[in-house]
């Protein structure tokens, strides 16, 4: 099937339009025509639908779209990592992670990555789930994943290490300043700073607390990780989150907690590592890991 006639279709149906898209493609719209009747043809049926003023996908080029899609998607990615594995120095790394590692752990090894590879580009897509993370690097998105351990088969998973979890108190609160961990359940009757439906943390916040024995109350929410933290400082609630996105400034409100709670970290591609993939991957590998308690919660 020609990559081109896929193009080609994915922009009629983006414009909605065969003239606007013969503009954008700088072909004329009986050449275009042609080329999608070819095209149907390949797939067994039409897949547009000609209308007085303009055209409209058909059930069968509805879902033949998001196809097309990844199809072209993984295309360029190919292209590019062709290009990567002739010259590392310039190519361009499209790294799938979660917010809170943006903030955390991802810095230092994108600082390592440079510092070996000066020359090459880097481009981020963060996502509020592990499962959003996981979808673009299997769609083509990204050229690899760090975020949470993924259990998926379709991508090659490295395991780096583990990312500890805190509470942040405010100075007011009995817990600020102490020496040792202070039990979960300990936080059962404050105000909570949560995060909205759909993050990632929430799930966590939620099911530690559902360990503990009970629900936390929803006092403010915020998608923001590190805005988490100085409400959270600012003694509006009590925030759990992982200890390496906290401010330095903002130190002496971290609260360790019993049992600790730790989450496995990795890096993950599809299928073989390419060149910049696995650059990337040993620049994660040289951070120091924080090692894993015998008591430590893990599984979440």
């Amino acid at each position: 099937m020609n990559l081109r006639r896929l193009e080609y279709f994915i922009a009629i149906a983006e414009d909605g339009s065969l003239r606007a898209a013969a503009r954008r493609l700088h072909v004329t719209p009986p050449s275009l025509s042609q080329q999608i009747k070819i095209l149907e043809r390949e797939v067994g049926g039409e897949l547009l639908e000609r209308l007085p003023r303009g055209i409209r996908l058909t059930p069968a080029g509805r879902a033949f779209l998001p196809e097309a899609r990844a199809a072209v998607l993984a295309a360029h990615s190919g292209a590019r990592a062709a290009r990567a594995a002739f010259a590392l120095e310039s190519a361009q790394l499209e790294i799938a992670t979660v917010f809170s590692l943006a903030v955390g752990v991802l810095p230092q090894a994108i600082q390592l990555l440079r510092a070996d590879y000066p020359g090459m580009s880097i481009r981020l897509f963060e996502y509020r789930h592990r499962e959003l993370l996981l979808d673009a690097v299997i769609g083509g998105i990204a050229d690899v994943g760090f975020g949470p351990l993924p259990t998926s088969e379709q991508v090659s998973v490295e395991l780096l290490g583990y990312e500890s979890f805190v509470a942040i108190v405010g100075t007011e609160h009995p817990a600020f300043n102490a020496r040792d961990p202070v039990p979960i359940r300990d936080f059962s009757g404050d105000d909570w700073v949560l995060f909205p439906p759909g993050h990632g943390l929430l799930d966590l916040v939620l099911d530690i607390c559902a360990r503990a024995g009970f629900v936390p109350h929803d006092a403010i929410r915020t998608g923001q990780v590190e805005a988490a933290v100085r409400l959270a400082a600012a003694g509006l609630g009590v925030a759990i989150v992982p200890g390496n996105t906290v401010p330095g400034d903002l130190a002496d409100h971290v609260v360790r907690i019993d049992p600790p709670i730790y989450r496995p970290l990795a890096v993950f591609t599809r299928g073989v590592w390419s060149p910049q993939a696995a650059a990337f991957r040993t620049a994660l590998e040289r951070i120091s890991w924080e090692r894993l308690p015998a008591n430590a919660i893990h599984d979440i």
